[in-house]
């Protein structure tokens, strides 16, 4: 059982570290939506492979597709005041896209189904290891963009760094488990930290309360989807979105 679980329940923490403080910093600028538009261009490159070359680079298609797309929404967030609906609009044209191509191949939902939420307890620990690497890389680029750039690099570098990281992401879990590890756990910490700010008591920063709670989401939804025998990717991604949905209606005094 361990070594069925454990390498999804790693992947699954590799996948949190970062994606909480990209959820963060996305929910402050109020462009939610920007993880499913850039995650769905990623499907979209990898849609263009399974149909026209068998697969054969799919993740350099992917990464290609995912880095357009973050490149028109940086565009779009300096020139367009209606950044939300370019968004949109990106994401609407990547899933047409999916389906459009997907729907010419024997074995097209099958595909639709892992581009959305794969299954990560097939995932190998070479898999997880790798992604760990990667990750480790892209958090060092972060941190020095963060203190050394200047101001218009730093929002460049901001996107491009989050479409290498949803293109790695997909490709191990799909757009839908992506979204949910993404913006579950930092709007459960937002939500906490705020309320506590507002009312003058000091929190804890709202990455490590992401985590925390990201990890024990992480392991319910796991242990849960392993029990009874459900999809992993749509367990977690239900047990996400419902834990964040619980807390938007939690009444201020007691989410203290």
């Amino acid at each position: 059982m361990s070594a069925i679980l454990l390498p999804a329940l790693l992947l699954s923490i590799v996948l949190l570290g970062i994606h909480s403080y990209f959820g963060i910093r996305i929910i402050r600028r109020g462009i939610i939506f920007t993880d499913l538009a850039i995650g769905q261009m990623a499907a979209l490159g990898a849609a263009v492979s399974l149909l026209f070359f068998h697969g054969e680079g799919i993740y350099l298609l992917s990464l290609a597709f995912a880095m357009a797309g973050g490149l028109l929404v940086w565009a779009a967030s300096r020139r367009s005041s209606h950044l939300e609906a370019v968004i949109g609009l990106l994401y609407a044209l990547g899933i047409a896209g999916v389906f459009m191509l997907l729907s010419r191949s024997p074995h097209g939902m099958e595909e639709f189904h892992n581009l959305m939420a794969y299954d990560i307890l097939f995932t190998g620990m070479d898999n997880v290891l790798e992604t760990a690497i990667l990750y480790a890389a892209l958090g060092a680029v972060i941190f020095v963009t963060e203190k050394k750039a200047p101001k218009g690099m730093r929002e460049m570098m901001f996107f491009v760094t989050f479409a290498v990281t949803v293109t790695s992401s997909v490709r191990l879990a799909g757009v839908l488990i992506v979204f949910a590890i993404l913006l579950a756990p930092a709007f459960i910490a937002l939500t906490f930290t705020e309320k506590r700010e507002v009312s003058g008591r000091t929190a804890p920063r709202p990455l490590i309360i992401a985590w925390g709670v990201g990890i024990v989401l992480n392991l319910v939804s796991i242990a849960f989807s392993y029990r009874l025998d459900l999809p992993t990717g749509y367990t977690l991604v239900f047990f996400h979105a419902l834990a964040a949905i619980v807390t938007a209606f939690i009444p201020p005094s007691n989410r203290s």
